[in-house]
């Protein structure tokens, strides 16, 4: 679908939070909402969720708004969420284990399958039920298991090897939270995650506001000694 409307990545990036907030209002018995009463929520505008919508079809009635049950499933099947993914992880250090533990994904429909490490001390270790295998067993499980999405959370080092490895095996996705920038093939998926990107980001916001206050102050004290009666 996507592809032959030729839909923006920026649109399907927006998707997933449409998604979540729809998910809450359903919790909260909210049942129907109009773009305005969304965008209020979502601190987007009105007019960018109508357009967003409107690119699979749009979806909302006027006068009525969006079905709220409805409009959450067709986003979900949109983003693949009413089928279920398979996936492993590859490097079950810190990030790796703390990936393996969060709950949210299997609600999603992503199972986790299985773990693997080269580190003799996490080889056997048991997460969720799931036995943390040598990183030699990796091949035989993946092409013995169907495997969607291999999350990938290892040194930068053996990143690249590992990962044109599962793409060959079968992998359709890859998840790579390494630091470094995978590009495979167009039939492998990628989403390179920089978890510091986001970070840097930040620091730039709060030393962009930082220096605005800075400057606002500056001006202010020379406006208050340019009005001075001593002056």
């Amino acid at each position: 679908m996507t592809e032959e409307r030729k839909i923006s990545m920026a649109v399907i990036r927006r998707l997933p939070r449409y998604y979540r907030y729809l998910g809450e209002l359903l919790d909260n018995g909210v049942t129907k909402i109009s773009s305005r009463e969304l965008s209020e929520k979502m601190k987007v505008t009105a007019s960018q969720i109508r357009q967003d919508l409107n690119n699979f079809g749009g979806f909302g009635q006027q006068g009525y708004g969006y079905n709220v049950e409805y409009l959450h499933k067709e986003i979900a099947k949109i983003l693949g969420l009413d089928k279920t993914h398979t996936m492993i992880i590859v490097g079950v250090g810190n990030l790796g284990q703390a990936l393996a533990n969060y709950p949210s994904f299997s609600k999603r429909g992503f199972n986790l399958i299985g773990l693997f490490d080269i580190n003799p001390r996490l080889i056997g270790m048991s997460m969720r039920g799931i036995e943390v295998m040598d990183i030699d067993k990796m091949e035989d499980f993946v092409k013995t298991n169907k495997v969607d999405i291999a999350i990938l959370t290892m040194p930068k080092t053996r990143v690249k090897e590992t990962a044109e490895n599962l793409a060959k095996w079968g992998v359709k996705g890859l998840w790579n939270f390494s630091p470094v920038d995978l590009f495979l093939p167009e039939h492998v998926h990628v989403e390179n995650v920089h978890l510091s990107h986001s970070l840097m980001t930040l620091a730039y916001k709060i030393n962009e506001a930082e220096e605005l206050r800075s400057e606002e102050r500056r001006v202010g004290k020379e406006c208050r000694s340019r009005w001075s009666p001593y002056h």
